[in-house]
C-alpha cells in the first residue's frame, strides 16, 4: 500500500513511533484489562495465569468466611481474590488470593494497595503456583512489609504462617496439618480452624 501511495504521489501515512515500555513495571501499567487472567510481576518477571479452579477459589472464599469474627470486631476489610497490591521496595504488582486490610490502607495510585499497609495476605497453593507461593512470595511479602503471610497448601496438606519481620525477612514460622487449628499471630491474633481447606 505504501508503494502504491508513493507511485501516485501521495505521502503514505506513517504512525509516529510509539514509546515502548522500558521496564516490566511499565509493561504491566500499559496492559489493558485482561478478564479471567491474573497478572503479576514477580522478581522482575511478568506472570500471567488463569483464575484458579472452583476448588482454589472456594478455599479463599472459606478463609474470608472464617475470618468474619475478627473482621467484624476490628472493622477490617477482606478481599478474596482480585485485589491489586503494590509490593513496596521493588514496586512489583501482585494479586494475592486473599488480602486482609484496614479500611484506611494507603494506595499506590488508584487501584493498588500498598503492601506495608496490609494486615495479612494469603495464598492457596495450586500446581502452577507451587514455587512462587512457597518460596518467592515469602521473601517478596516480607520485603514489602506485610506483617503476616498465610500459606494454605492443600497439595502438602498443611498450612503455614510467617510473621515477625526483621531485616526484610520473616523471622517466625509456624505450621499445622490441615484439619488442625493454626494461630495467626499479631496483628491478626486469631485461631484459624483449617478443616475447610482439606481436599
Amino acid at each position: 500500500m505504501a508503494a502504491t501511495a508513493r507511485r501516485q504521489g501521495v505521502t503514505p501515512y506513517e504512525a509516529p513511533p510509539a514509546e515502548l515500555p522500558s521496564t516490566v513495571r511499565e509493561l504491566f501499567d500499559a496492559l489493558p484489562p485482561l478478564p479471567g487472567l491474573r497478572v503479576e510481576v514477580i522478581e522482575g518477571n511478568l506472570h500471567v495465569s488463569p483464575v484458579g479452579s472452583p476448588e482454589h477459589q472456594g478455599a479463599f472464599a472459606d478463609l474470608h468466611d472464617l475470618l468474619f469474627p475478627v473482621r467484624k470486631e476490628r472493622g477490617w476489610k477482606g478481599y478474596p481474590g482480585g485485589l491489586d497490591v503494590c509490593v513496596e521496595g521493588p514496586r512489583e504488582p501482585v494479586v494475592p488470593d486473599y488480602v486482609l486490610l484496614p479500611p484506611d490502607c494507603p494506595r499506590w495510585g488508584e487501584r493498588e494497595m500498598r503492601s506495608s499497609g496490609l494486615i495479612m495476605v494469603a495464598e492457596v497453593v495450586s500446581p502452577s503456583s507451587k514455587h512462587d507461593d512457597r518460596v518467592t512470595k515469602v521473601g517478596l511479602y516480607a520485603t514489602g512489609g506485610v506483617p503476616v503471610y498465610l500459606l494454605l497448601d492443600p497439595l502438602e496438606r498443611k498450612a503455614t504462617v510467617y510473621s515477625d519481620i526483621a531485616d526484610g525477612a520473616y523471622q517466625a514460622k509456624d505450621e499445622c496439618v490441615l484439619g488442625e487449628t493454626l494461630h495467626l499471630p499479631e496483628p491478626v491474633d486469631f485461631d484459624l480452624e483449617t478443616t475447610a481447606f482439606k481436599e
